[in-house]
Formats: structure tokens, sequence, C-alpha cells
């Protein structure tokens, strides 16, 4: 009898519009009163009512309801499961008849009726499958889980039937709900989604509704409340209106499930039938990015570089309130490379075949990622594997289209022509580009390249000294080097060569990490040694390039650390002074050299190594020489002349004892030496 008076004074409660507050009341009141009931009718009218009653869905915020109202049947179904595995004391009185979980079950999906639209449904067959799915998979029978998997897709196919356009706000709970439960469905309920209808509405409610990230203009919004304190540094206020509302976006139903979110929508990606629609989600990817970029570009913060945060920001924005914005931004950033992974898994796999669109669906990916790179360049290279497979897959699909992808890097090319841009984005920008050139290198004819390449490369060559440019300066050398390295490009080799070289070696050690030096030196001899048409004309030219490192050695210093590369900062990188990287450097060379100047070079080498001093280094270069000489980079002729210098020419004496004894023999085994002095 007290349940069911409970229930008629709730019921009476939920008649009437109420506030935040009272209906977060009715609400837990509804949750306690739906595990106490025992009849099946009462349990039915009062989800019935949960679902319609203007104290829940009128006066209060209709995303909020949404979100509670699934979180009611989510806690009610857990609860039942609790009470189910709940043992009786002894003697305990049972007070009431319990309802078992089967016929709950039922009489709460009867409460989704025709009252209330299909939207509405969804939200208790989900919080249903939520809760008693929360207890490892073992709240349910089989039977009775798969039942309500297919009411529960019934229901969406249904509810999104009825959306009239995307703007509806029925779009934001369809999609909010999905994406709860996506994860623990089965695999034939995933499939049986109109996934070309849902996908419209998952990616207006991630990217552009007011519940989701707005197009981006939470960041102008922000702008206003970034000031300058008395300290003369830039701060945003944790307690200022725009963090607050940044907060409430964060805990939002839409950013709190945006994993489950952008996991649906790479689903209905991959198995939507509309290529129409695949092509328009690459585009709306493509637009928010941009307008993402334009706001952060116009944001004061964006005009602090990373590595100056600590100068001109002021302590409470950096341990406060910019995390949470760089939350968001990352947050931002997985959601769309996941979805991006599925597109081009589209135009790979099963393709999208047209010629037309697998270049622009490239492109366009490349261009999101550009627009991202103010939050990836943050995570550094190689942050997660998603992101290298979404970047790489776009180039070797734009490479197919020469001409397409001259167009997109003359669309991302450097808007000055010859100064290097103060604002710290549009430097991100330049390295995005440098990064994509060096890519692109192999595909595009002479002229382009060196119209596009080379003065681009130009500007950042001589910048290492400069640690926020240090990203740019390592990028400027390898888009010269994969220029150097193409084939077709050796006219530009003949031209550039003097000034690459003097760039090179006025920029170490001082500014020129040593992985960057050796793989610039080994990639210079590679280019110029046979059979390349350079040495056709120039014959000497890689000894002379080995020449002007050796002759660096004797006076490299011993004590200095060399910088060490961001570039491939995932590969472990030993510490190398001045002269122990020279010496890596003529020992990475020698599998490129003329035949000739060969065994002239390894006896070079060795004396070099043989004049560092510190043990670790020693053993390091020692290592190198030996891979060098025995995993497979010299070929066949190369190799025998190793095996001749190492075995007979001294080279494993002074490689090893640092002394060369020549094997000048033959001596009769069991000989002494001239040393003995027996």
């Amino acid at each position: 009898m007290t349940t069911d008076r409970s229930l008629a004074t709730l019921l009476r409660a939920l008649q009437s519009p109420s506030s935040e507050q009272d209906a977060a009341r009715l609400l837990g009141s509804a949750t306690a009163l739906l595990t106490l009931l025992s009849n099946p009718l009462n349990i039915t009218l009062l989800t019935s009512q949960l679902l319609t009653a203007p104290a829940i869905w009128y006066g209060t915020d209709g995303v909020s309801a949404e979100s509670r109202i699934l979180a009611v049947f989510s806690a009610a179904s857990s609860e039942k499961i609790h009470q189910e595995k709940t043992p009786q004391f002894p003697g305990a009185i049972q007070a009431r008849e319990e309802l078992g979980k089967e016929p709950w079950l039922k009489a709460v999906v009867r409460g989704a009726d025709e009252k209330s639209p299909r939207w509405k449904h969804m939200l208790v067959i989900g919080g249903l499958l939520l809760g008693f799915e929360s207890h490892d998979g073992n709240g349910l029978p089989v039977t009775l889980r798969r039942t309500l998997e297919n009411a529960m897709i019934k229901a969406t196919n249904l509810a999104l039937q009825e959306v009239k356009n995307v703007g509806d706000p029925s779009c934001a709970s369809i999609s909010i709900a999905l994406g709860y439960v996506f994860d623990i469905l089965n695999a034939s309920a995933k499939n049986q989604i109109q996934h070309d209808l849902l996908l419209p509405l998952l990616v207006a409610t991630m990217l552009f509704s007011k519940i989701g990230l707005q197009w981006g203009y939470f960041l102008g919004i922000m702008d206003v409340d970034v000031l300058q304190d008395a300290d003369s540094k830039f701060g945003w206020s944790p307690n200022c209106s725009s963090y607050s509302q940044m907060q409430h976006l964060a805990s939002g139903p839409v950013l709190a499930g945006f994993g489950g979110l952008s996991r649906l929508s790479a689903f209905c990606i991959s198995n939507a039938k509309d290529e129409n629609l695949i092509y328009k989600t690459s585009k709306d990817l493509a637009a928010f990015t941009r307008s993402l970029c334009i706001q952060w570009q116009q944001n004061k913060l964006s005009e602090v570089d990373v590595t100056e945060e600590q100068v001109y920001l002021n302590e409470d924005s950096m341990r406060k309130s910019l995390p949470l914005l760089w939350e968001i931004l990352k947050s931002t950033l997985f959601a769309v490379v996941i979805m991006e992974t599925s597109l081009l898994g589209r135009v790979i796999g099963d393709g999208i075949k047209s010629p037309l669109q697998a270049p622009s669906m490239a492109s366009l990916a490349l261009h999101t990622l550009r627009n991202l790179s103010f939050v990836s360049s943050r995570l550094g290279p190689n942050s997660f594997s998603q992101y290298n497979y979404v970047y790489m897959s776009s180039i070797d699909i734009l490479s197919s289209y020469p001409a397409e992808a001259e167009v997109f890097l003359r669309e991302i090319q450097f808007q000055s022509s010859s100064n290097i841009p103060e604002h710290p984005h549009e430097r991100c920008n330049d390295l995005f580009f440098l990064n994509a050139a060096e890519q692109f290198a192999l595909c595009l004819p002479k002229s382009i390249v060196d119209e596009l390449f080379i003065p681009s490369a130009s500007r950042y060559l001589g910048v290492g000294n400069d640690r926020r440019l240090l990203e740019s300066f390592e990028a400027a050398h390898s888009v010269v080097l994969a220029v150097f390295s193409c084939p077709q490009n050796h006219e530009l080799v003949i031209q550039y060569l003097p000034f690459y070289i003097t760039t090179l070696f006025r920029a170490f050690p001082q500014n020129l990490s040593s992985r960057q030096f050796r793989l610039a030196i080994k990639t210079l001899v590679r280019i110029t040694a046979p059979p390349s048409l350079i040495s056709e004309t120039q014959p000497v030219l890689s000894a002379t390039i080995l020449e002007m490192v050796y002759s660096l050695v004797s006076d490299a210093s011993s004590e200095h650390i060399l910088p060490v590369s961001k570039r491939g900062a995932d590969d472990p990188q030993p510490v190398l002074s001045d002269k122990a990287a020279l010496v890596l450097t003529l020992i990475d060379s020698l599998p490129f050299l003329p035949i000739t100047d060969l065994q002239e070079w390894l006896s070079l080498t060795a004396d070099s190594l043989n004049s560092l001093r510190d043990s670790a280094m020693v053993e390091e270069c020692r290592h190198r020489f030996w891979e060098a000489l025995s995993i497979g980079e010299m070929d066949v002729a190369r190799a025998q002349i190793c095996v001749q210098w190492w075995n007979m020419k001294g080279g494993r004496n002074s490689v090893l004892h640092g002394k060369a004894v020549l094997d000048d023999g033959p001596f009769m085994s069991g000989a002494l030496g001239e040393l003995s002095k027996l």
C-alpha cells in the first residue's frame, strides 16, 4: 500500500512543469519505485508517464532530460539484478511480493507505447540494456537479451524514419541513446541499423549541434575571457563564464560519449550504401575542421608558441583551465581521425571507385588533418597509429593523381613568399606543408618541385638555432633530401647541391641533430655515387663529400653533446659527441661509396674511430661498423672487399684493438710473432 500511495503522489507531481532540481528529485523517486513496484500494470503506467510527463520534458533542458531518463532505467535495471543476487537472511519476513526480472522487464517495455515518440522508446530500451549488461554480460538470458536488442534496433529505425531534418531535437536523442549501447549490441543487430539515415544525424549532433562542438565556435566565445594580467601574462580564468560553459560542454552527453559516437559513426560509414553520402561526410569533416581552425587562429591563445607557454601564460591557466580545453580538442582530433579511417577504408577497400571522388576524398582528408595540426602537433610525431594510417593512406591515394596532388599542394603552400611567419599557427601550417611535400616529391615533375619545394624548404634551412622552429628546420632538410633522391631531379641536384652542402655544414653541430646530419650525408653520398647520372660528370663527388666530413673529425669536440632530433622520436637515439657523430656518418656512408674508393675509406673510417676516447661511444661506433659490414648493407662486390680488408688488410685489429697488423704471410702454423721473447 505504501508503494501505491507513493506512486499516486509521484504521478500527480509529474503532471506539472518543474525546475531542474525538482525534476531530478522526481526522477530519483521514479527510479526507486520502478524497483519496488510488484504490479506489472503500475510499472507500465509509471514508464509511460515518465516519457510524457510535463515535469520532466517541459521547463527543463531537453538533453538533460533525455540523459536522465536513460540513467533512470539503467539504474533501475541494475538494481533489479542486485536484488535478485542478494540472498535473504534466514528467517527474514518478505515484506512484499517481488516481481521477477523477466516480467519486470516486459512491463517496462510495454510502457514505451504510442503515447510517446519512438526516440523516447530508445531511451527506455537503451537504459535497460546498459543496466542489465553492466553485470559482466550476465544480467539477461541470451534469448531475452537478443529480443531487447532487436527492440532497440526496431525503435531506432522507426525513429530515424520519423526525422524530418537533421536539426530536429530528436536527432541528438537518437544519437546519444544508440551511442551509449552500440558497443554492447551484437553484430547482427548492428547490421540491421539503417546506416544511411543515421550517419547524417551523428555528424550533425557531434560536430554542429549546440550540445556538440558547435562548428568550433566555443573557441571564439572563450577568446573574450582571455585577458592580460598585471604581470603581462595572458590567462583564461577558471572563474569566467566561458570556462563554465566549456565545463558544461565537456560533461554533456555528447562529449562524454564521444568515443562511442565516433565508433558508431565509423561503423555507419563502413556500411552505408550511398557513396554520395560518404563523400558528403568527408566534406562535412573538412568544413568543420576548417571552421575550428579559423576560430583557433582568431583566439589570443594561438599567438603563444607551445615552447613559450611558460613565459606568456599564467599559472592558473596552465594548471586549471587550459587542460580542459586541450582535452576537448584532443577528443575532437581522435573522433575525426576515427571517422576518416573508415572513409579511407571505403576508398581503398570496397571502394569508392569513381576516379573523381578518390583523389577528392584523399585531398579532403589531408585538409582535415592540416586543419587539426595545431592539436596533433602537441601530441608529437607518430602519436597514434590511426592518424598515421589516415595521413599515409591519403598521400598514397593522391600520389596516383599528380595533377590533383599539385592542386592540393598549391592550396596549402606558404602564404608569404620569403619571410618566416610570426604567428605560431601559420608556422604550424608551414610544417604540415613541408612534411607533405617530402612525401609527394617522387610523383611530381621537376618543374613543380623546383617551383614549390626548394624555395619553401630554403626558408627554414638556416633556422636551427631557434628552438621554436626546430621541427620545421629538420622537415626542410628532409624535403631537400627527398627532392635530391628522386631520379628525375638530377638537374636540380647539380643546381642546388653546393648551396645545400654549405648550409648543412654550417648548421652542424650547433643546430643539427646527429641523426639528421648522418641521414643527410648518407643520402648525398648515395645520390652522387654510381650508377647515378651525376656520377658520370662528377665521379669524385661522393668521395669529396666524405672528405669534407673526415676533415672535421680531428678538430671535432669529444665533449659537446649533440641535440636529439624530434623526428623519429620513437627510435632510441644514443648520446653522441660531435666527433662520434662524424665517425658514425662515415660508417653510414660506406655502403654507397664507389667500389674503387671503398677500401681506402674503410681504413680512414677505422682511424677516425680510434681517435675517440669515450668508451661508450667507441663501443657504439664499433657496433655500427660491424653492422654495416655484416648485416647485408653492402652488395656482393663491396662485401667481398670488406671481407678481404677485415681478414687480410688489418681491418679487424684496427677496429677492435686500435692498430692495424698487416697479414703479409704466409707463415708456418704456430710461428712466433716479432715481439715474442722466447
